[in-house]
């Protein structure tokens, strides 16, 4: 059984490089493909929710410090808008290297530990151990629990990806994508090659 709250077990290393957009809304179908449509901070799912608008693109260093980054596609995260929200202009540890999950485990109760002071630290900031989240994350873990045991359909479509996966091949940002060669290993292209696995 895939678990459904395993953080990466290695720190995140950026697979596309569009540049230029005017506004850092169009990097949305980008981002989502980068960090696997899910919450970098969380791992809530697109899946798990009617609607696309609950996921923000979040300024890792927020636009009040750095507002030469507000456009900078290596500065834009994918999250939930309530870890955006909680996390504001606040400067936090990096997600995609202090999230990992040798460092990082989510216990049947819904609790995140973590290990490290820096996973702590985020932890802490973001309010990823308040009440409301630990009973979601403990529901979904039933859920997925449940759904394995009775009923596999059910089972590969709340850990499958979103049906509308990004067409990435088809995006012309207005100063080209420094990591052109991502464009083979997005989701749309492994599903395409038959590579892409029906739950994560």
């Amino acid at each position: 059984m895939t678990a459904p709250f395993v953080y990466p077990s290695v720190p995140h290393v950026r697979l596309h490089g569009p540049r230029g957009y005017a506004n850092h809304e169009s990097y949305r179908p980008w981002l989502r493909d980068e960090f696997a449509f899910r919450c970098v901070y969380c791992l809530i799912r697109e899946t798990w929710g009617p609607l696309k608008a609950v996921y923000a693109l979040d300024h890792f260093l927020p636009t009040a410090w750095r507002p030469d980054l507000a456009r900078e596609y290596d500065n834009l995260l994918y999250g939930c808008v309530s870890c955006n929200l909680t996390k504001g202009s606040l400067t936090t540890p990096d997600p995609c290297s202090a999230l990992l999950n040798s460092e990082v485990t989510v216990s049947e109760d819904g609790a995140i530990h973590a290990t490290t002071l820096q996973a702590r630290k985020l932890i802490e900031l973001l309010g990823l151990n308040r009440p409301s989240l630990r009973e979601f994350r403990e529901l979904w873990i039933r859920i997925v629990r449940v759904a394995a045991l009775h009923d596999h359909g059910l089972y590969r479509q709340v850990l499958g990806y979103p049906q509308d996966l990004p067409d990435l091949s088809s995006l012309r940002p207005p100063e080209g994508n420094v990591r052109a060669d991502g464009l083979t290993q997005s989701h749309l292209a492994r599903r395409r090659r038959g590579e892409l696995p029906q739950t994560y």
